[in-house]
This record gives structure tokens, sequence and C-alpha cells, in this order.
């Protein structure tokens, strides 16, 4: 898979705004540039392919270069003798412009335009394209333009050395003399100029430099400026190849089913009505699955239909999400937490404030639901292996390939392909071990497609989380004792134990709870107990990872702070952020782009919150209005962002307005509960997701500042929830202190208010007001056995 870049966009200001409104209002623009676009693309496809631009994914003798005829510098480079430039992304592309960004990243340095570049996804090769925050070859956490700041600009650096060097070596010049530009060595004194791809065979005999000097800011070409992804047109025009578009000649289709009792094991099958369906191939029994082989999908599908299935459902026959709330609680009374942070004298200076405050948060198992179900087409030839998918670990899945195949990992190998949402999903590799099981009982390539259904009740969930919070206050209202216990799955202890800290704190449960925006506080105690689900119930990171879990607690805590202090929750917030001048920035551009502390109707609020979250600074204003029904109606998005040098403010802007989307979704609507140990959700349809009709303007202020780069893919998401839920206290007086939103309590909270004549007074004002209401009207009553009917 190759793409062409694109033509650069003018150069963006020192302070970006954008409002999602008005890129929807003028999507009649929007769409000509694109079928602009469009057009220009196929006119190079041609010309792009016919260069071979497979050979650098597909052949695995050149991953690092070898037998390459042109110039290959490094892992990242490849100038061929007639001047084409390919760029080898280290990072996977699965929606957040990566493609883009880390190619901006190379080129800038190399003095290659983007439009005269080529983009080749890496393969797997740990030793190559190992991400060096993650110490793995994946894409999540945010790290990516984190980790290749760095290491790809000294790689675009070093080549353009040797390349002036080798021009200048031919011309019997100094390369001081010569100067590099859109991939041409220019002699400025003799005004001699030579293509990249005419040297290339001199520079790749000079040893490589050592101390690559890089460019500072202000010689940025590239860096800084909104560029058009180089993946747009492809996905436009329907040329763009995701996992689930794979095929090859000969390719048969399969799709399984697992045994609906997470944990539980297939115990026989009756596959005589199946194998009688015209089209259908093969049944192959796995230990806890059955997949159904056929011509075509529609076949497979049909023939797992119509399967006689006998299911071993296991321990969790019986398993229902009270049952884990309750385990959750009695080990969060009884376990012995790991201490991630302590300083002074909690319990002392807790005995002596003014005023305590305690709260407990639940967050519920969710799942990744992204847009492109799981898929893999493999095909095992005896000795070796090929497989076709999207995958944020390429190297993983070829590991575990060959693991089940007891083949050499050099024997497998692995076509990774544009991933239509990953969000986490496939940092796992369970479907595609699955395919492999299944291609391994198949003389011929087998695509596996999961149905949604397959996937949401077999995914790995974001854990649940129990956070009991405590905290005494002074005569000013601030804390001087701050206590917070996390109790929860540890991601990290299944998927990384090596990440586990020595006295069993999960790093990533803690993130954000330890060392929160506002600092470490004098007398603070933050601690782990680690729950372990049932055997089969299997937690994984999703989209915004620790921070998603730990600035939902710890922003609405600091809400019900300023709520019992009788402060304005933005000025209570600034008074504790004296001493963070970049978060103070974005919280007070928030809150005035936002219009705090105007006046609003009764039953209306704006929510807001700061965060620190994968090394970018975020406030987020959420405006809502509420109806006696419960229905909260999302009016209006702020978000003020420092995120550092910015390698593209289209991409930042991009993922501001998704992630906070995808996090609103997840806090209104999402939740994964089981009964009888079987996931009671299936489908959009009882796990939905934000609508367009309910999705309001998002206004992003993207502060440019030199500080180092910030994530961004998911800092939004992290936002959305606290914002969301302090809005609604500010709306209505209720807290909410367990995801998702239930509208049942709000109704409640609206018969309430009528019942005692209470009105609610405008925002700021109404915070204060509303604390006493909260006192008697909170989300932390009973568990229920399943979602609400009424959530929906």
């Amino acid at each position: 898979m190759t793409l062409q870049a694109p033509d650069l966009a003018p150069t963006t200001g020192v302070e970006v705004i954008t409002d999602r409104r008005r890129l929807l209002l003028g999507g009649g623009l929007v769409l000509g540039f694109a079928f602009a676009a469009v057009k220009a693309h196929a006119r190079t496809d041609a010309k792009v392919n016919a260069a071979g631009a497979q050979a650098v994914s597909n052949e695995r003798a050149v991953v690092s270069g070898q037998g390459f005829t042109g110039f290959a510098p490094d892992a990242f480079i490849r100038i061929a003798p007639d001047s084409t430039v390919t760029l080898i992304i280290p990072n996977v592309e699965m929606g957040q412009g990566i493609y883009t960004g880390e190619a901006m990243l190379i080129a800038e340095e190399l003095e290659v335009g983007l439009d005269q570049v080529r983009i080749e996804p890496a393969p797997p090769n740990e030793a190559l394209y190992k991400q060096p925050l993650l110490q793995f070859q994946g894409t999540g956490g945010s790290t990516s333009i984190r980790g290749a700041w760095i290491p790809l600009r000294k790689a675009g650096a070093a080549a353009r050395i040797m390349l002036v060097e080798a021009a200048a070596n031919a011309w019997g010049v100094s390369p001081a003399e010569c100067r590099a530009d859109r991939a041409m060595v220019f002699h400025t004194p003799s005004g001699r100029s030579v293509p990249y791809g005419q040297v290339v065979a001199a520079a790749g005999r000079l040893p490589k430099p050592q101390d690559v000097p890089l460019k500072q800011p202000g010689q940025f070409k590239l860096i800084g400026r909104g560029v058009q992804r180089v993946d747009t047109p492809a996905k436009v025009n329907g040329t763009a190849q995701f996992g689930i578009d794979i095929m090859v000649p000969g390719m048969k289709f399969a799709t399984s089913a697992s045994c609906p009792v997470l944990g539980g094991t297939l115990a026989s099958v009756d596959d005589s009505a199946a194998l009688a369906i015209p089209g259908v191939l093969q049944v192959v029994r796995l230990p806890n699955a059955v997949a159904v082989v056929g011509e075509h999908f529609w076949a497979a599908k049909q023939g797992l239909d119509a399967l006689k299935v006998t299911w071993a459902p296991g321990a969790n026959a019986n398993l229902t999400t009270a049952a884990l709330w309750a385990s959750l609680d009695h080990a969060a009374d009884t376990g012995r937490g790991a201490v991630a942070y302590q300083a002074g004298d909690v319990a002392r200076a807790a005995q002596r404030a003014d005023k305590r405050v305690e709260a407990v948060y639940r967050q519920p198992f969710l799942c990744h639901a992204p847009m492109e179900p799981m898929a893999a087409v493999v095909h095992v030839r005896g000795a070796e292996c090929e497989i076709w998918c999207g995958t944020q670990v390429p190297a993983a899945a070829q590991g575990d390939a060959a693991k089940i195949l007891g083949l050499p990992q050099e024997a497998v190998t692995v076509h990774n392909q544009l991933i239509g949402g990953g969000f986490g999903r496939k940092l796992e590799t369970d479907y595609v071990q699955q395919a492999v099981q299944v291609a391994r009982a198949c003389p011929y390539p087998v695509k596996l497609v999961w149905t949604r259904e397959q996937d949401m009740q077999h995914d790995n969930y974001r854990p649940m989380y129990l956070d009991r919070m405590s905290a005494g206050l002074d005569a000013k209202g601030l804390p001087v004792a701050w206590r917070h216990r996390v109790t929860g799955a540890s991601v990290t202890a299944r998927y990384a134990p090596a990440g586990m800290r020595p006295n069993g704190v999960d790093p990533d449960a803690v993130e954000e709870a330890e060392n929160p925006v506002y600092g470490q506080f004098p007398n603070m105690l933050v601690d782990f107990v680690q729950w372990v689900p049932p055997p089969g119930l299997v937690v994984s990171w999703w989209r915004g990872v620790g921070p998603t879990h730990s600035v939902f607690v710890v922003e609405s805590f600091v809400d019900e702070l300023a709520a019992a202090a009788g402060r304005d929750p933005y000025q209570y917030r600034r008074d504790l952020l004296a001493k963070v001048p970049r978060a103070q920035a974005v919280l007070d551009r928030a809150a005035k782009a936002s219009g705090w502390g105007d006046h609003l109707p009764s039953g209306q609020g704006r929510g807001i919150i700061v965060q620190k979250s994968f090394g970018s600074y975020l406030a987020v204003v959420v405006e809502v209005a509420v109806s006696d029904d419960g229905d909260v109606n999302l009016r209006k998005i702020t978000a003020a962002l420092d995120c550092g040098l910015t390698v593209n403010p289209n991409m930042v802007r991009q993922q501001i307005e998704g992630g906070v989307i995808f996090g609103l979704t997840a806090a209104l609507y999402q939740e994964i509960t089981l009964a009888g140990g079987r996931v009671q959700q299936s489908n959009f349809n009882d796990y939905r997701m934000l609508r367009i009709n309910e999705t309001p303007p998002v206004e992003v202020i993207h502060m440019l500042t030199a500080n180092p780069p910030g994530g961004i893919g998911e800092t939004g998401t992290t936002a959305a929830a606290p914002a969301l839920c302090n809005a609604i206290f500010a709306a209505t007086g209720v807290r909410i202190r367990r995801l998702p939103v239930d509208r049942a309590l709000l109704r409640r909270s609206a018969r309430h208010r009528r019942w005692k004549g209470t009105s609610l007074l405008p925002v700021g004002v109404a915070a204060a007001g509303a604390a006493a209401e909260a006192a008697v009207i909170a989300d932390d009553g009973p568990i229920d056995d399943g979602p609400p009917e009424d959530r929906a």
C-alpha cells in the first residue's frame, strides 16, 4: 500500500480557532476541494504503482535497506535512482493522521516536499520500528509524534547531509557551499544543481553522520503548517484499502462464534445442517469457538447460524454486573492498597480541616466498537504464513501467528493495512490468532470476519473502576488533605507486566491521579487496589487509557470541592493552578471563549475541566440543557489546547473534535453489562453512538507554544466525561458519580425540584446553590443489574 502525499495548505496563524459547526456549514466547499484532490490522485496512481511501491513492505530483505538499489540510509527513507522518494512510517494509520504527521517530520529535515514523497507503512520489525515511548512496535497512548519527534527528524537530516556531501564531492566543492531543497542539491556559487536520485549511489557509500544538527522552529517549512492528510484522497474516492477489504486469489471466507458465556468453551457441534447449505465448505472447531468457512461471507454466516452448538459455560454461568460491582466494593473495602504517592499526614490534616468531602465514583466496562469489524486474511503454506490485516501491533501479530503455527517469526509475513477505527482494539491480536487457527485447517487463504455482535460480546474491555475520594478543606475551601483509592483490574499486569511497579501499582491506573494537573498536595495519599476479574473477562487499553479514568474522577471531585466551598468552579481551579501557568492559560482561554459567567436559563449549565494528559494541556467547557425528562442536550463545546510545538494544526483540531465526541458518547450512553455471564450489548442499537443531530458545535482554540510536542489523539476523550457531568450538575444540581449518565436519576431530580419548588440559579451561583441538592441527589445509589431501560 502506498499513498501519495498532497500539496500544502496555507500557513496557519499564531492562534488557530476552529468551529466544527462552520466546517459542516461549509460542506460544499469541502466536497469541492476533495473532488479536485481525487482527480489529481487518480492521475498519479498508475505511475506510482508502476514504480514498484510494494517492494518496500513486501520484501523482508529490503526492510533494512539490503538489496535496495537506491539510497537506504536508515529504516525510514528510500530514494531510488529515478529520484522516487519513499518514506516508511513506523506507526499505523487508524484515522489519526499519523501517516501525514510523521512524513512531515522526515520530509522537513530531508528537504523534500510532502507532495514529492510516497508513504509506506512499516513492516513488522521490533528492532527497526520500536516506538521509543512504548518500547515495542505499536501505535497507541498518544505517543506517536512525541516518540518520533527527534528520531524521524534525525533520520531525515542525516540523509540530507549525505546527499549534499555526495553532490559536493562530485562537484569538488565544500558541502558548506551547497544547500538542499525539494529533493535537489544546489551549489549556489556556480549555479549547478542535481536531483537526489543522481547522487544516491555515491551517498550510499558515505559514512552516516552521528552528530546531526536539527532545524530550529523558525527554519521549519513543513512543520506547523496545515497540511491535507495523505490518506484523505484514497478514503474519499474509495480506493483506500483497509484490512477488511483485502482480497487475494483463491481466498475463501469465514466467520466465527465464541462461547457466549465469557470464559466458556465449546462442548459439541452438529454441523450437518450447516454443511448442507450451498457454498459452505467446512466447519472448524476451536477450544472456545467454532468457525464456518464458505465460498463467500453470506454462505459462511448462514452456515454459522445453522450450527447446533452446545457450549460449556464454565464458572461464569451466573455472573452479573451487580456481582462484579459487589466484588469491586469488597476489594476496595478490604484490599491492601499499593501506594502510588504519599506525602504528609492525610488523616491528621483531614481531622483538622474545616470541612470534609467524600465521594465514590464508578465507571463501567467499555468496549471499543470500531466501525471496521475485526478481520484478517491468512494463508498458511506449510512452513510459511502470510497475513493481511490492520493492526496496531504488527510485530506482535507476527509473533503470535508464528507461535501458533510453530514457525520461526521470520516465516510469517504481515501486510499491515489502514485501520477503520482502532481506539485500542487492535492493540490486541485475538482476531488475528483466531484467523490463523482457522486458516491452519484450510488449504487456501481465508478471510475471517467477526460480526459486530461477535466483537462487542468478546472484546477485551476497558476495566470497571471504583474510586473512593475524600478531602479536607481549609477555611478558604482549598484542599489541605487529599485521599484517593483506585480499585480496578490492571491492564498493565495483563498486557505488559514488566511495566508494573515493584510494589504492585499499575502506573496506568493511577496516571493523572497520583500527579494531577494541580500538582501534588502536601498531605496526599493515592493507592491502587488490584481487582482480579473472573477468568475469561479480559481487560485492555481503551482510547484515553489511564487518564480517561482518572481525569473523570479528579475533575468531578474538584468540582465537588468548589461547590462545597461555595466557589465558582472556574475561579476555584484558577486558584489551585497558581503555580501551573500553562494549565491556567488554557483554563482562562476556554472560560473566556465559552462565555463563562454569562447568564443561562434554568435547566442549562456549563461544566469546566482542565488537565495535562499525554503532555498536552487542555481545558474544556461543555454547555448543556437538561429537560425534565432527563434528556441531555449538548449545546456547545469549547476547548483550549496547548500541545506545544505542532506538526499539523489541522490534525490537532480534528483529533480534539473527534476525541471529545468519542468521550461524550461513552459518558452519555455506553456501558458493557453482563447477565448469566453473557455480555448484554450486541451492536450500535444498544451500544449507541452520539448522532450527528445530537453533536454540538465544537470550538477548538489552539494555543501555539514552543513547548515539546504533546500527545493529541486521546486528550479530548479524557476531558469529555467530567466536563459533561460538571455541566449537568450546574444545570440540575445532580452530581453524576456513575457513568454512563442515568436519565432516570435526572428525571427524579426534576420531580424533586418541582416538589420542593426549587429553582436553579445561573451558572457560578447555581453550582454553589446546587451543593445542597447534591447531598440529596447524587449518582451513588444502589447498582442495577444491567442498564436501565430508559438510558438509551
